[in-house]
């Protein structure tokens, strides 16, 4: 047993070293100084930040074979985690929002930092269902434009949480005249005098503040009349403060702490919505390209039959079985087929570079994917029924996973703690604040003095004495009061606290409108999705049905019982059937994708991890089938 818990504890953590940083050794770090002198140093030099990643995972090699990219709709989502630029700009949030934590627990100002979600690519044409259900990232008033998250600088100030250092020298020599020699005993009083001084100081989030200095002055006359010359002076001071009304308490000071962590956590869910945005950006680029292709080949054969029927007709008439018209007609039709289908394949060719330059970090300008065509190795499927639960179920399920709510949520929480400190704005400023300081000096006896006075034998030593005397508190000194400062009308205070009270309730409307536009959007994605079934399901019979009047009109124009006219006219109308359930094909596969995004699930849809996300690495590997389509000429 024993011996299976070591291998056991052995195995994990193999998996720990290896596993997870395997796959988070792409992501994006701030790497703290070392320092050269180590802790001492590392405060006073810059973390290094890594330059930026123009360089494409190594998957896009992997999936291309004889000038081919063949993707499935897997390897769409894996290349859009890894290399995709939207995601790229958004993965720095995160990070960045983490700093400016760092920079709030040191007292400093909150700073707006990020951009918002960018709306992701869009295909060539779309003439169906939306690509954005969402509407992208909503920010709620008073909050930042940039980053999603609060930012507010009212309210009482907040002061340095950092310790502080201070050290100070002076040496100084002063010759000055003297009119009485009495007092000097002497025309010209020399003095040396040499001052150091330390001290250090910090502010806690309660409000107290603490200053510990100690000074130490080294003086020396020429005058005789000085008992000790030279003598030295030290000098221990201790001072405290605390706020009392004004700028007092945790919830006041450390008010930008805890509204920098909630937007840590914005920053996350804002990240999350870039991802969901950028891969439902490219799924829908994916279905489309799927459809482009099943478009061209339906032009193809469109093509194929009218050049079919106009060979066939220039030998009725070489046989003179035919009017010399019905060639002209026939010949119309082939080059009417030939430009539906340049058209076609244009739209084929633009939906490639589209999706290329999404999966791609240096875009269509890579070496790599200039020349090569995109191949799907997926079709568009149809489920027999779609299982969609009751509305009040999804709407629920909507609420409860969509970002948006939880990005309003967390910001009327960091909005209320704001209002906290504002409040406390109001309130007058009342300081009480102590003083303690211990004196000692010290020095050789003067006994060149004109009276010689022994001077006092407790003064008489070296810098230690002094030390003795201050630790013994031979010389203490203490002060302590208070201060009072009362605003007559705080109007400023009373303004400030009233606007963001406002605020807080628009915030509060806001995601109650949110909630509403959550209801309607989740109601519209349903009825979408069971139109676009709709839609596909006519487009399929009424494909079947034209295929079968274009069979019976060919028998019939074999058996001389209907015109080339009818045939032309029956391809065309397939023609336009085919596109129409080709279309109706591409509408489904973005309705499903909307449906997605308004419940909020397709990361989960799509078995996407954040945390890979996060990283720029998926673990998954893409692998090619063993057989691949073949691809014809022009296509």
């Amino acid at each position: 047993m024993k011996r299976s818990k070591t291998f056991l504890s052995i195995t994990c953590s193999l998996l720990v070293l290896f596993g997870p940083a395997a796959s988070a050794q792409n992501a994006i770090q701030v790497v703290p100084p070392k320092g050269t002198l180590g802790w001492l140093t590392r405060p006073y030099q810059a973390p290094t930040v890594p330059d930026i990643n123009i360089n494409n995972s190594d998957r896009l090699e992997k999936l291309i074979r004889g000038g081919n990219l063949y993707l499935s709709a897997q390897d769409v989502i894996a290349l859009a985690l890894e290399n995709n630029l939207d995601i790229e700009i958004q993965r720095y949030g995160p990070l960045m929002t983490k700093e400016v934590t760092k920079r709030a627990q040191a007292g400093g100002l909150l700073r707006s930092v990020g951009v918002g979600v960018i709306q992701g690519p869009q295909s060539v044409s779309l003439t169906g269902v939306s690509l954005a259900a969402s509407g992208g990232t909503t920010t709620t008033a008073g909050a930042s434009s940039a980053s999603g998250g609060v930012l507010t600088q009212l309210g009482p100030t907040i002061p340095s949480f950092d310790p502080q250092m201070f050290f100070y020298a002076n040496f100084a020599h002063t010759t000055s005249p003297e009119s009485n020699t009495v007092l000097t005993g002497t025309t010209a009083l020399i003095y040396n005098n040499r001052t150091y001084q330390a001290q250090y100081s910090q502010y806690n989030q309660v409000g107290t503040y603490f200053q510990g200095t100690y000074t130490s002055t080294y003086n020396k006359f020429n005058s005789l009349f000085y008992n000790i010359n030279p003598f030295s002076e030290g000098i221990l001071d201790f001072q405290v403060s605390q706020n009392l009304l004004q700028g007092f308490g945790r919830a006041v000071l450390a008010r930008n702490i805890r509204v920098s962590k909630n937007n840590e956590k914005v920053s996350d869910l804002q990240f999350k919505q870039q991802v969901i945005t950028t891969v439902s950006a490219v799924l829908n680029l994916y279905w489309d390209l799927v459809s482009f292709y099943q478009d061209v080949k339906a032009r193809k054969d469109e093509l194929a039959t009218a050049q079919a029927l106009f060979d066939d007709n220039k030998k009725q008439v070489q046989i003179g079985t035919l009017a010399p018209i019905e060639v002209t007609r026939a010949e119309s039709q082939v080059y009417a087929s030939q430009q539906d289908l340049l058209i076609s394949q244009t739209d084929l060719l633009q939906q490639e570079m589209v999706l290329k330059n999404a999966l791609s970090r240096n875009g269509v300008a890579s070496p790599l994917l200039a020349e090569v065509h995109v191949i799907p190795l997926d079709t568009i499927q149809v489920p027999e029924k779609d299982e969609l639960k009751p509305i009040d179920d999804l709407v629920q399920q909507a609420l409860s996973r969509r970002v948006e709510v939880a990005q309003d949520k967390i910001n009327i929480e960091s909005t209320k703690i704001g209002l906290v400190a504002i409040k406390n704005e109001l309130k007058p400023t009342l300081q009480v604040f102590a003083d303690m300081n211990n004196s000692g000096l010290s020095g050789p006896a003067n006994y060149l003095g004109p009276d010689q006075v022994t001077p006092v034998p407790y003064l008489t030593g070296g810098y230690s004495n002094v030390l003795a005397q201050i630790f013994r508190r031979n010389f203490p000194s203490y002060s302590a009061g208070l201060s009072l400062s009362i605003p007559l009308r705080n109007r400023i205070a009373q303004s400030d606290y009233a606007t963001s009270a406002l605020q807080l309730r628009q915030n509060e409307l806001t995601l109650q409108k949110q909630i509403n536009d959550i209801r309607v959007q989740v109601q519209n994605a349903v009825i979408g999705l069971r139109q676009a079934r709709v839609r596909y399901d006519s487009a399929v019979k009424a494909r079947i049905l034209q295929q079968q009047t274009l069979d019976a009109d060919k028998k019939k124009y074999s058996l001389g019982a209907t015109t080339v006219f009818q045939v032309v006219t029956d391809q065309q109308t397939l023609a336009a059937a085919e596109s129409t359930e080709t279309q109706a094909l591409a509408n489904y596969s973005h309705a499903r994708i909307s449906f997605d995004e308004a419940l909020g699930t397709t990361l989960d849809v799509n078995h996407i991890s954040m945390d890979e996300a996060l990283a720029g690495h998926v673990a998954r590997q893409s692998v090619l089938p063993a057989t691949l389509p073949k691809v014809e000429q022009g296509q």
